[in-house]
């Protein structure tokens, strides 16, 4: 990724903008909750800190070691709001199309298709209720990309660890690809 692209039309851009104003401030931390690659996190972080949209400092740890803390600025909060309220739009026409026209999967699909991007995004910043986000997919026939199903995988169960997560792969999920009137009980 260049400085010259356009960050809206990036979804790693948006994930890694809200990612930081959750709270993590750093490339690690940015990496495990977007589950996107250390080394594409840290060109999304060149990038958005070459738009002036984050604050990238170097800091000394205790032992001396470097450590880059990053924080997003007043006009990255700014952007990351307006696009969060540009994809809740998007998610409501989704669902009204949906209810309203349930026998009008075409239509559905098209517009899914169109904002498929997104889809991650979506998922990753709250906005899509993640069954209602799998019971359009069945329903339109369309499976899950790697993406959404990493964002996916985080809404699993309780493990005895304490941690929440899924393997997507170990687990009977159904299929994706088409409406089998089940399946969805695993999440």
């Amino acid at each position: 990724m260049s400085s010259d692209i356009k960050i809206n039309e990036s979804p790693p851009h948006f994930m890694v903008l809200d990612a930081l104003s959750k709270g993590n401030k750093d490339i690690k931390k940015i990496s495990k909750s977007t589950k996107m690659s250390k080394e594409e996190v840290e060109m999304v972080i060149n990038d958005l800190a070459v738009q002036r949209l984050i604050i990238k400092k170097e800091k000394r740890g205790f032992f001396g070691n470097k450590k880059i803390d990053i924080s997003i600025t007043e006009t990255g909060i700014r952007l990351l709001n307006s696009k969060k309220e540009e994809l809740e739009q998007k998610w409501h026409k989704a669902r009204r199309i949906y209810n309203n026209g349930k026998g009008d999967k075409a239509q559905l699909q098209t517009y899914m298709e169109a904002n498929r991007s997104w889809m991650p995004v979506m998922l990753f910043m709250g906005i899509t209720d993640i069954l209602f986000f799998m019971t359009m997919m069945s329903f339109v026939g369309m499976a899950l990309n790697p993406m959404e199903n990493s964002m996916v995988g985080d809404a699993g169960t309780e493990t005895s660890a304490g941690e929440t997560g899924t393997d997507m792969e170990s687990s009977d999920t159904g299929d994706f690809g088409g409406f089998d009137g089940g399946g969805f009980g695993d999440f």
